[in-house]
Parts: C-alpha cells; sequence; structure tokens
C-alpha cells in the first residue's frame, strides 16, 4: 500500500489526503476537492500551483506549459505531480465558491444510443447510463471515454444537460487517425457500451454572475456551448448571449434550428455563422452569417469585449487566436473561461 501524505492549499486553507502513487489533481478529484484544471495531461497551465513547502516530484509534462526557470522556482503542474511528503501548495488559479461544491468524479457504464453524422467530420454520439443509471455532471464539462479494447480515453464535451435529456450527448470531430473516432465508422455500434468517467472541466457558468456573455466556439466546441445554451434556457437565464461559431463553408454547420429555437427563448440572444472559406449557397432562416474567421468577426462585432464574459471552445488555434484577441481588448482573466484540449484527448 502506498504511503500517504497530507497537502495544505493556500491561501484558501483547505486539507487533503494523496496517495504517493497519485497526481495531487487526481487525489483532489476523488475527494470532491474542484481544483481548476484543464487538459489534465501536462499540456497546458490551468493547474499550475507553487510548493511553498514539502517533496513534490513532476513528470511527463511539456515545458510549454511549466518552463525550466519556472520548475526551480517551485512551480508545479497538479495534474502531473506526486507528493513524498506532507506539503503546502499556494493555488495561483482558482475558484473559491466551487472549490468545494464540484461534482464527485463518476465512473459510468453507457450503452450507445445513437450514431448519427452531423457535418462531413463531425458525429453525435449518444449514450444512456446503465450503471449508474444516471450521471451528474455540470454543463460545459467534459468526460473521458475509454477507446473500446485498449486502456486508452479520449476527452470529450457532453452536449446535453443533466436535467434536459435522458441521453448524454457527445459532438466528436473525425481527424485522421483519430482512435476514438475512427470507431464510429467501424466498431462502435448501437448496443455496444462504453466506459466514460468525469465530469471534469471548469468550462461552467457561474452562479451570481450579471455580465453579458460571448460565446466563441468552432469544429466539436459546439457541444460544451450548446450544453450551456441549453442550460441558460432551462434556467431562465436574462443575460444577453452572442454566439459566435467557426466553420469553413455551410456546409460545416448543424443545429441551426435548434440553437434559434433556444435562442428565441433568451432575452438579447445573437447567433453568427462565420464561415472562412465559402460563403456560396448559405443557409436560410432566423440565423447571420458573416464572412471571416470567427475571431475576426467577433473583433469587428464587439467593442466592449473587456465588459463581457468569455466561453471559448474549439481547434487549440482558435482558442488561442480568441485569447490574444480578448487579451487586446482588455479583457479580465476572471471573465474568461474555456477548456482548451490537447492532442491526443483532442481526437
Amino acid at each position: 500500500m502506498a504511503d500517504k501524505h497530507r497537502i495544505h492549499f493556500e491561501p484558501v486553507d483547505i486539507e487533503m489526503e494523496v496517495d504517493e502513487d497519485e497526481y495531487i489533481l487526481d487525489a483532489a478529484f476523488r475527494q470532491g476537492i474542484h481544483l481548476m484544471h484543464g487538459c489534465r495531461e501536462g499540456r497546458c497551465s490551468a493547474c499550475k500551483s507553487f510548493v511553498l513547502d514539502g517533496d513534490i516530484q513532476m513528470d511527463d509534462y511539456s515545458t510549454f506549459a511549466c518552463n525550466d526557470a519556472e520548475v526551480d522556482e517551485g512551480h508545479v503542474l497538479l495534474c502531473r505531480s506526486t507528493a513524498y511528503s506532507d506539503c503546502t501548495i499556494e493555488l495561483l488559479n482558482f475558484d473559491e465558491d466551487e472549490l468545494l461544491s464540484g461534482v464527485p468524479i463518476q465512473d459510468v457504464r453507457a450503452r450507445v444510443i445513437a450514431i448519427e453524422p452531423m457535418t462531413r467530420d463531425i458525429v453525435s454520439l449518444r449514450l444512456q447510463p446503465v450503471e449508474p443509471a444516471a450521471y451528474e455532471f455540470k454543463p460545459g464539462q467534459y468526460s473521458d471515454l475509454k477507446i473500446p479494447g485498449t486502456e486508452e480515453h479520449r476527452s470529450f464535451s457532453m452536449a446535453t444537460t443533466p436535467s434536459g435529456a435522458a441521453h448524454i450527448e457527445f459532438l466528436i470531430k473525425k481527424y485522421p487517425g483519430g482512435k476514438f473516432a475512427g470507431l464510429l465508422d467501424d466498431g462502435i455500434d448501437v448496443g455496444h457500451e462504453i466506459a466514460l468517467t468525469g465530469p471534469y472541466g471548469s468550462f461552467t457558468i457561474k452562479a451570481g454572475h450579471v455580465l453579458p456573455m460571448i460565446f466563441i466556439g468552432g469544429g466539436a466546441g459546439m457541444a460544451p456551448l450548446l450544453s450551456l445554451l441549453r442550460h441558460l434556457v432551462e434556467t431562465g437565464n436574462t443575460r444577453p448571449v452572442h454566439f459566435y461559431y467557426g466553420a469553413r463553408t455551410s456546409a460545416d454547420l448543424f443545429y441551426l434550428e435548434e440553437i434559434a429555437e433556444l435562442g428565441s427563448r433568451l432575452e438579447g440572444f445573437v447567433f453568427v455563422a462565420c464561415l472562412s472559406e465559402s460563403m456560396d449557397s448559405p443557409p436560410t432562416g432566423p440565423i447571420e452569417i458573416e464572412a471571416g474567421n470567427v475571431t475576426e468577426v467577433v473583433s469587428r462585432r464587439e467593442p466592449e469585449l473587456g465588459r463581457a464574459e468569455a466561453y471559448l471552445c474549439g481547434p487549440p488555434p482558435m482558442v488561442d487566436a480568441a485569447l490574444e484577441l480578448l487579451s487586446a481588448a482588455g479583457t479580465p482573466n476572471d471573465q474568461i473561461f474555456y477548456d482548451k484540449f490537447t492532442s491526443p484527448a483532442f481526437d
């Protein structure tokens, strides 16, 4: 049995126990402590923290997320950090209201009830929880889906809400060589079972906030944004929502009718489809179409980005471009929310 140690988090004065054979972030999940996190693979910096005291070692991380100088100073990524003594850690990025209100991590056995192509490279996968019979999560979060026949997993955001549907929907982009997505063509069928673990992520609507919301998405980043949109309708939201979705052509757009219907039940809702390659045969209906990359369109249409909350989800280059735009506009970091997936968890 692995040795156990105590972790004390500052400045929030929270303590927990950690085994020597588990990462500190995983130990927090196990005990219902909702630390900030992103990729959970040492590739982003969402869980970066500072060691005030104790023996901590990191493995298998990217120096882009935590460079050598930062490591020498005492910075660590909690998703790749193991404790070998009692430790005191300063959290650099946290939401005090959510630290102890996270949804516990669950292992769920689910059955495939539908696989439906949405575009040429995005597929809707719908799962029915079997054991347990319900899956608790917050709109905007994501899950790890185990690749059948392997010990590997891939991370995908839920497009549904816990209360709004009897099933869980994932929108999955098919990449060449994608181990999970490739099985949706041949290998995973209706009736098969898939193991999932979650929920993860901090891409959620924060209670009590009042600022207008800007959604910026692309590709399978539609999933968590659609989950948030469905949640806002369910809860009677009155905050303005402007939703910008980037695609190459009109053939890459989907769920337009539902988005329009949901938007009709919200105050101050705007949906803009941003087409980067072709404006040929644009769809008809109550949506707006603009030419250009999604961040270009947002820049043209949103002069008050610094006075809004921004929710970003899509391919990493899109998220990076959106973060640069928001930084230039003076949007405070605590008004920006995103889960930036990286390979291999992105496929």
